[in-house]
This record gives structure tokens, C-alpha cells and sequence, in this order.
């Protein structure tokens, strides 16, 4: 199993979503971004890593919020969501090709992949914190 990370970003009452460009596998799937671990990483390090290689952004990772496990064709993930925050710096995507910010209710009316779709429920559950 592998074990990849999550952002679970909020701002105005908005959580934020991406989708993958058409180069990136999964293509068209909009997602919580984030990425796989490397070899005797933490999890707040690759959450740190991957959101400013992707957004050109730095975070702090702050709680965890909820856990996906699911499998896909060619693996199984344990997908390990955080709350984390911007710090600083101007969003760039580089594997997006779109990016939103939406409601904890309309969540589920994105094309997301299927082991982020937890994770927006959870966020719809907890749709007054956010």
C-alpha cells in the first residue's frame, strides 16, 4: 500500500480543489492535492514538499482531518488528509489545469478521483467548522 497525502486547504468559508492537467495521470479528476511520500518522510514534510512543488506555496500542516483507502488499478493508496494553511507566496499550478474554490455542500458535484471523494464527505459532515 501506498501511502500518499492530502490538503484539506479552507478560506471564506470554501475548501480548494484542483484538477489535473492532461498530462498528469488521472487527467480531468479534480482532487485535494498533495502527493506520494518519500522513503523516511513525514507526513508534514511531504505536504510541505509536494503543495510547493504543485502551487509554488508555502503551508503549515495542521491537523489531521480524516484517512481514504482505495484501489485503483495499479495500487493501493492510504490516502492521510491535513488541514493546512497558506503561509505565503503567489499560487502557480504546474500539474493543474484548473483550480476552485467551493463550498463544503458542492464538493461532491466535482469529477473527483475516488479515494478524494471521503474526504469531501467528511467535509460535508463537518460543513460549519470549515
Amino acid at each position: 500500500m501506498i501511502t500518499v497525502t492530502a490538503a484539506v486547504l479552507s478560506k471564506d468559508n470554501k475548501i480548494f480543489l484542483a484538477r489535473r492537467n492532461s498530462e498528469t495521470k488521472h487527467a480531468g479528476k479534480w482532487e485535494f492535492p498533495g502527493g506520494k511520500m518519500e522513503q523516511g518522510e513525514s507526513v508534514e514534510q511531504c505536504l510541505t514538499r509536494e503543495i510547493k512543488e504543485e502551487f509554488s506555496i508555502n503551508i503549515a500542516v495542521n491537523e489531521f482531518f480524516t484517512e481514504s483507502i482505495h484501489e485503483y488499478e495499479d495500487a493501493k493508496i492510504r490516502l492521510l488528509a491535513y488541514r493546512i494553511t497558506w503561509v505565503s507566496g503567489k499560487m502557480i499550478p504546474k500539474d493543474h489545469d484548473r483550480l476552485a474554490w467551493v463550498p463544503p455542500d458542492k464538493l461532491l458535484d466535482y469529477d473527483l478521483l475516488p479515494a478524494d471523494i471521503p474526504i469531501a464527505q467528511e467535509c460535508k459532515k463537518r460543513i460549519n467548522s470549515m
